[in-house]
């Protein structure tokens, strides 16, 4: 008898682990776990990039106001070639898009590596590659996501976002902890080279992804009346729209990552080469985001998923705040990991909104959107940070930002209770 209680024990034991971790399922289709391998593989370079072009910045000026304008320098390209690229994604076979706009990305950065091997030390001669690879990103992203209906089916989605979610903020936390690490060892130029051999090998990955057509009969060229086309689409789409617009409450309010190389310097004590204080800053936030993707196994089974979003994204704000407060490190640190993890709770519900609410002739130009919205709102906010730093310190503008996002996302759940009653539908 005991020993059928211990069977009993265990299989329970492993049934409440199964509930709670990630949802694997979606990796024993080929064609995803390619596509997932292809992220993977990049996570951790692309975000060596993410910490090297503002450090440079700073470097190069000593100003935060300077780093904050990389975020202007990034929209412009993200919201024009962003809402384009989703066209394009809805008109031609995905994966012959992804293969051109992942070979655009990996020359701008090695072009990136070059000048700062070389040491030309112009500002604006980095600020113009990165709105050139920004825009290749702004292609690449809507088409990624559009892919993974594609792939997987609709009672798969959810686990199939978080899985990818995880895996990119898994680079997002051990990149720029390498980042710190290396950066007085090995030179910033370095950060850029192993992001451009990460970048190459993504190429493989993404090559042996089978094609991936538009569906149906209809030819479409991604010009401005599709663009348009798609507007008329979401403007129909009201829970939609309110996902759109607390995740820009969020971004634009909250995102104090520009401030994150003045604070690191000039509050946590780095010395003006960089230091593990810019690391951990940097890699705290997606440390959060990764520890829940690993245990969102239970996020996939609820059904509540507006009230899920607002209450991350407020959780999200007072984190922010109390990040902005911080007089220690470590207490900095916390606070960001505390934000990362509400940030990935939103971000898996909305994904899954997106995917399931639009129809695959759609989803291309709504993943544009949803690039420019996800993308372009931290860019906005590293702009209005940096400027409120320069005038205010990057204490007042951090917490300030975050108390202002609480505020603002309450309000559009009122103004909007469908998207607080929005529920998912039953497998």
């Amino acid at each position: 008898m005991s020993d059928d209680v211990g069977v009993d024990q265990r299989k329970g034991v492993r049934k409440l682990f199964g509930s709670i971790v990630v949802d694997t399922r979606p990796l024993k289709i080929p064609a995803f776990r390619r596509l997932w391998l292809s992220t993977a593989v990049t996570a951790v370079g692309s975000q060596l990039t993410a910490v090297a072009v503002p450090k440079q910045v700073f470097d190069l000026t000593g100003s935060s106001a300077y780093v904050g304008l990389t975020g202007l320098v990034a929209l412009v390209p993200l919201l024009v070639f962003g809402l384009w690229g989703g066209a394009i994604a809805d008109a031609v076979d995905r994966r012959k898009l992804l293969l051109v706009t992942n070979v655009g990305v990996t020359v701008t950065s090695a072009v990136l590596w070059l000048q700062a091997f070389l040491n030309i030390g112009s500002v604006w001669l980095v600020l113009g590659l990165l709105a050139v690879n920004q825009a290749f990103f702004a292609i690449n992203m809507p088409t990624r996501g559009a892919v993974v209906a594609r792939l997987v089916p609709d009672n798969l989605i959810a686990p199939a976002t978080a899985l990818s979610s995880t895996m990119s903020t898994f680079g997002a936390v051990f990149g720029p902890l390498l980042a710190g690490s290396l950066i007085p060892i090995l030179g910033l130029s370095t950060l850029y080279l192993i992001d451009v051999i990460a970048l190459t090998l993504t190429l493989i990955a993404v090559y042996k992804l089978p094609p991936i057509p538009p569906l149906g009969e209809i030819a479409r060229r991604a010009g401005l009346r599709d663009i348009i086309d798609g507007f008329k689409y979401l403007a129909t789409q009201k829970i939609l729209l309110a996902s759109f617009l607390v995740d820009i409450i969020a971004m634009v309010a909250g995102m104090p990552r520009a401030l994150i190389p003045e604070m690191a310097e000039r509050t946590f004590g780095d010395p003006p080469g960089g230091g593990p204080a810019l690391g951990w800053l940097y890699a705290a936030l997606p440390a959060g985001a990764m520890l829940i993707g690993l245990f969102s196994g239970w996020l996939t089974r609820i059904r509540k998923q507006g009230v899920g979003v607002i209450v991350s994204i407020c959780v999200w704000g007072a984190a922010v705040a109390g990040f902005g407060l911080a007089n220690s490190l470590w207490l900095a640190v916390f606070f960001m990991a505390l934000a990362g993890a509400a940030d990935m709770v939103s971000a898996i519900y909305r994904m899954s909104i997106l995917q399931l609410a639009t129809t695959d002739e759609m989803r291309g130009r709504l993943q544009g959107v949803f690039t420019v919205v996800v993308a372009g709102g931290p860019r906005i906010a590293d702009l209005t940070h940096g400027w409120a730093a320069a005038g205010v310190g990057t204490a007042a503008a951090a917490s300030g930002g975050g108390v202002l996002v609480i505020v603002l996302v309450i309000g559009a759940a009122l103004l909007i209770p469908s998207f607080w009653r929005y529920r998912a539908p039953v497998d």
